[in-house]
């Protein structure tokens, strides 16, 4: 299998935009490729933007990010828009991205997959897209009920090490969403074995991704 490999502008850290809906959702979608890409690239520098953490998902949204991040983090950003209203309050949501634009121009970005069932995570996909038009976007997947599941095209392998790490920070950090049947280890480690197998991973573990322009 074709390998393609991040390469950073000489003598710059590589930089990275972490989008996320909800507290978990980076987590969950790119966790193992973060802890990835701190492994390959040292000195990179994350931005990483919630846009709702509210009371105690507040709280594990810093801690998640210290857990995967830690002295990476460029930039820590937590808002507080209303969790499934964010449609709804798309002119406040479009203004904190276009924020976002005039403060960074990210090697890679990590966010939401268009066609996932949550309408939060749909809009957010989309104004990536309107607002970075020239950048490299990763699409993660977040595994739920609805049954919205597709074939990402992207791998990232994983190490035993990263696999065990992700799953360890989510369930430590994210004690709120302990009760709800879809936020278990058994669901965390079979999507990354499933995309692994599709890979080829040595490890057998892997995260996958949408990616609908890349230039080579």
């Amino acid at each position: 299998m074709i390998q393609l490999n991040l390469a950073p502008r000489k003598d710059e850290p590589l930089k990275a935009l972490c989008l996320g809906a909800h507290s978990d959702d980076i987590e969950i979608g790119c966790g193992g490729s973060i802890l990835r890409l701190i492994e390959d690239h040292p000195n990179v520098r994350f931005h990483w933007v919630v846009f709702s953490a509210v009371g105690v998902r507040k709280v594990e949204a810093q801690r998640a990010a210290e857990a995967f991040a830690g002295p990476h983090i460029e930039r820590l950003v937590l808002k507080e828009f209303r969790d499934g209203f964010m449609p709804f309050a798309g002119a406040e949501v479009k203004n904190a991205f276009e924020e976002l634009k005039n403060e960074i121009s990210p090697d890679v970005i990590f966010t939401h997959q268009p066609n996932d069932a949550h309408q939060d995570h749909r809009l957010l996909s989309e104004l990536t897209w309107n607002t970075f038009r020239n950048h490299l976007i990763l699409e993660y997947e977040i595994p739920k009920y609805d049954g919205d599941m597709g074939r990402p095209a992207l791998f990232v392998p994983l190490t035993e090490d990263m696999r065990r790490s992700k799953v360890r920070h989510l369930l430590d950090v994210f004690a709120s969403q302990r009760s709800k049947h879809w936020f278990d280890e058994s669901i965390f480690d079979g999507l990354m074995r499933l995309r692994g197998m599709e890979c080829n991973a040595p490890s057998g573990y892997a995260e996958a991704f949408y990616c609908r322009k890349i230039v080579l």
